[in-house]
């Protein structure tokens, strides 16, 4: 079980959420922030959001958009390196966050390495998640990507990934994106906040 979230403008925000959603997850915390000069922001550490988010951090997580996770390890292990959220440069740059589990895992990191090219550096299959993510949107050679070219990669992979997830992705000069398994299994709720 984990948490995860995604808001515009941010930092602040997600900090919010996470402290609301900390019973989802209680190992790690993390936020990525986009920034004005198209720059990924990044803290990840294991602990409670209150102690991972000090002051000094928060003001290094500029930026009008962003993603949030909070960790209750199910695979993987409880190493500082499997704290979310992920991020791969290559295409645009990515960050990803993940809850719920891949039936699958062991077989799509051999496909990534073999095929695609692609190494994953952790044993969490929330990082093979964004790489199998990843590769499909590298099938497109042209920038910016469409909302029906982001769709088709996620489409994609939803033919390769088994298992139960939601997830909440940005994506370098496209924006924020948030799908779920073709089943629904993991909920994942878009809210609107109004002031």
């Amino acid at each position: 079980m984990c948490g995860i979230a995604g808001f515009t403008p941010v930092n602040q925000s997600i900090y919010d959420a996470l402290t609301v959603l900390q019973h989802r997850g209680q190992d790690a915390a993390g936020i990525a922030t986009i920034d004005e000069n198209k720059q990924f922001r990044l803290r990840k550490s294991n602990g409670l959001v209150k102690d991972v988010f000090a002051a000094r951090y928060m003001l290094r997580l500029r930026g009008k958009m962003g993603i949030g996770h909070v960790r209750y390890p199910t695979a993987g292990s409880s190493s500082a390196s499997e704290a979310q959220p992920f991020y791969v440069n290559s295409p645009f740059g990515i960050t990803l966050t993940h809850n719920g589990n891949l039936t699958n895992a062991h077989e799509l990191r051999k496909t990534l390495f073999e095929t695609a090219r692609r190494h994953v550096n952790t044993s969490s299959d929330s990082e093979i998640l964004l790489n199998v993510l990843a590769h499909e949107l590298d099938q497109f050679d042209h920038f910016p990507l469409t909302a029906e070219n982001i769709f088709t990669a996620i489409a994609a992979m939803h033919n390769k990934v088994r298992g139960a997830y939601a997830c909440v992705a940005m994506i370098i000069g496209h924006g924020l994106v948030a799908f779920r398994d073709p089943f629904g299994i993991r909920p994942l709720v878009l809210g609107k906040r109004t002031l």
